[in-house]
Order: C-alpha cells, then sequence, then structure tokens
C-alpha cells in the first residue's frame, strides 16, 4: 500500500533531485547537475500468496538551472559529452518477488536464501514513517546502495480500506559514475538525492515532463500492457 497498491494497477511516482560527484576524503561532494523523473509500479498477487513488483523508471537530466540538457561539459574529464536518459523495467517475470522471506529478483527467487523482510517503522508528526534499504540483483557495478523513507498520514495508513495510501519519499542513492559520463576508472562515484510523490493517475505528471516521456518512451508509460 506505501509503494504501489494491493488493486493490481499501474501505480506512478513522479521525483526529482541533485546528483553529486563524490572524488575523496578531501573534496566535499560536488554538485553536477538534477534530474526529474518517474517510476511506474505494478504489484501483481502470485498463486503462492507472495507479490510481484515491476514496473518501469523514465529519468531525465537538467543543468543546475533547470534546463533539459542534451551535452554536458564534463569538469573533471573537459570533455563535451552527449547526455543519456536513465530508463530501466520490464513486465512480467522481471521484477521483484516480495514476501515475508525478503524481496528477490523473480528470476532468482529459488536462488538466493530466505532473509526475514525488515522494515524500520517510524511515527512522528501524525506521520508513519517507512524506512526501506533497496535490494539489487546481484553482479551489478559497485557501489550501489539506496535507503529511501516513505511518508504517510496515520489515519490513512490506519485504514485498512485504502489500497493505495498517499504516500511522499525522499531516499539517497549511490551508484558508479553514468556510462555517459565516460569517465572511464576515475576513482569516484556518484551520490544521489531525490523526493517524490505518488501520483494518482499519469495525468498528474508535471505537464513538461509528461510531454517529453510520452513522446520519446510511450512504451513505458503503462506496465499492465506489457
Amino acid at each position: 500500500r506505501m509503494m504501489a497498491s494491493l488493486d493490481e494497477v499501474d501505480v506512478p511516482w513522479w521525483y526529482n533531485g541533485t546528483v553529486y560527484a563524490v572524488l575523496g576524503e578531501e573534496q566535499n561532494p560536488q554538485a553536477l547537475f538534477t534530474f526529474e523523473g518517474m517510476e511506474l509500479y505494478l504489484v501483481t498477487h502470485l498463486d503462492d500468496g507472495t507479490f510481484e513488483l515491476t514496473g518501469n523508471t523514465v529519468t531525465f537530466f537538467r543543468d543546475l538551472e533547470g534546463n533539459w540538457m542534451e551535452e554536458y561539459v564534463n569538469p573533471f574529464t573537459g570533455k563535451t559529452n552527449v547526455v543519456g536518459v536513465a530508463v530501466q523495467g520490464g513486465g512480467p517475470g522481471r521484477g521483484f518477488n516480495l514476501s515475508v522471506h525478503g524481496v528477490r529478483p523473480t528470476k532468482l527467487r529459488d536462488q538466493i536464501p530466505d532473509a526475514p523482510l525488515k522494515k524500520w517503522w517510524s511515527v512522528a508528526a501524525n506521520y508513519v514513517w517507512m524506512n526501506n534499504d533497496t535490494v539489487y540483483p546481484p553482479g551489478l557495478s559497485t557501489p550501489r546502495a539506496q535507503s529511501q523513507t516513505m511518508f504517510v498520514g496515520v489515519e490513512a495508513f490506519n485504514n485498512s480500506e485504502i489500497l493505495s495510501l498517499p504516500a511522499v519519499f525522499s531516499s539517497t542513492v549511490t551508484m558508479p559514475w553514468l556510462e555517459w559520463l565516460d569517465m572511464d576508472d576515475r576513482p569516484g562515484h556518484l551520490l544521489w538525492h531525490a523526493a517524490g510523490a505518488k501520483l494518482k493517475a499519469i495525468n498528474e505528471l508535471p505537464a513538461e515532463y509528461r510531454k517529453r516521456a510520452e513522446t520519446e518512451y510511450p512504451e513505458r508509460m503503462a506496465v499492465t500492457r506489457q
């Protein structure tokens, strides 16, 4: 209910934030650019009583003044890079299995040992906080981590008739260099800070973002039809 919906429907989230470069212990993180994007989640009830989470992500990059970027002058290499787009996702069988036994990639659920599902819950100022560390498939490049907190009002949380809770989130993500930055083997990594909100429907996306996403990635604007 926090992440998506107990109904088998597409649930969109909109978010934005800033990407920082982390180069070493003697230098503060440096803001590089900002981003804006959408994640679209679908939770499917499986016959064995577990759930599968699938979805799509489409993220575009903006400069620090808020303009869409097509090129980026890399302050570390001096090169002008063609800016990429962060797009990922997939349909049934390509998501994550969710159960009391943990979160595992659907394709690997029988190969990864059970690990009790753990969430860190807090209540303050009439809000329920769900703190969560993302589980990534094995074999991905490092460093890679995400710590996320979702917030929802206590009254809504306690109402079991609400199948999709109106939530907002904030997260901090550690990731390797983006491929399009062409950083080769330079030491360091990226630190992403994001915040966003669950929407009732795609038509609640900001108009400028929605127009671009629907024009360039129309196939990513729904999960249920894939």
